[in-house]
C-alpha cells in the first residue's frame, strides 16, 4: 500500500512550537494488519478534522504487519483530545486485541520545520524502542 502522504489540516503559526507524535504499530497476525488497515482511512479523516491538528501522515506495510503514524499538533492537549474522541477511541481499544507491539515517541519542533519526514520519525522510534 502506498503511504498516505503528509497533509496539513490547519497550518501552524510560523513562530509556533508544535507537538509531534510518531508511532509504530505491529500486529500479531496478518488478519490483524488487515483490520488495522481498514480502520486507518477513517482515523486519518478524523485527524484531518481534529482541532489543533497541524499535520498527519501514515506509512502502512500491511504484509509486514507494521504501520507508522506521524502527526503534529498545536499542543499535547490537542493530541489527547483527538485520542479520546471517536472513532479513534473505540478503534484503538479494539486494536489492542490483535496488536503485538506499539511504540510511541513525542517531541517538539518549530512550525517552520513542518512537514515532517519519516527519517527523523523512524530514528526517534528506534531510540525509544531501544530505551525500553
Amino acid at each position: 500500500m502506498p503511504d498516505i502522504p503528509w497533509s496539513t489540516p490547519t497550518p501552524a503559526a510560523p513562530g509556533a512550537e508544535v507537538y509531534v507524535m510518531a508511532s509504530r504499530f505491529e500486529t500479531a497476525t496478518l488478519t490483524g494488519a488487515v483490520r488495522f488497515f481498514l480502520k486507518a482511512p477513517g482515523i486519518i479523516r478524523q485527524m484531518r478534522r481534529a482541532p489543533g491538528a497541524h499535520g498527519v501522515a501514515l506509512r502502512a506495510r500491511v504484509l509486514h504487519r507494521t504501520f507508522l503514524t506521524l502527526s503534529a499538533w498545536e499542543d499535547r492537549d490537542a493530541l489527547y483530545r483527538f485520542a479520546r474522541s471517536e472513532p479513534h477511541r473505540s478503534s484503538s481499544r479494539a486494536a489492542s486485541a490483535y496488536m503485538r507491539e506499539s511504540v510511541f515517541t513525542y517531541w517538539t519542533v518549530p512550525a517552520t520545520e513542518l512537514p515532517l519526514g519519516w527519517v527523523e520519525a523512524e530514528r526517534r522510534l528506534a531510540e525509544q524502542e531501544a530505551g525500553r
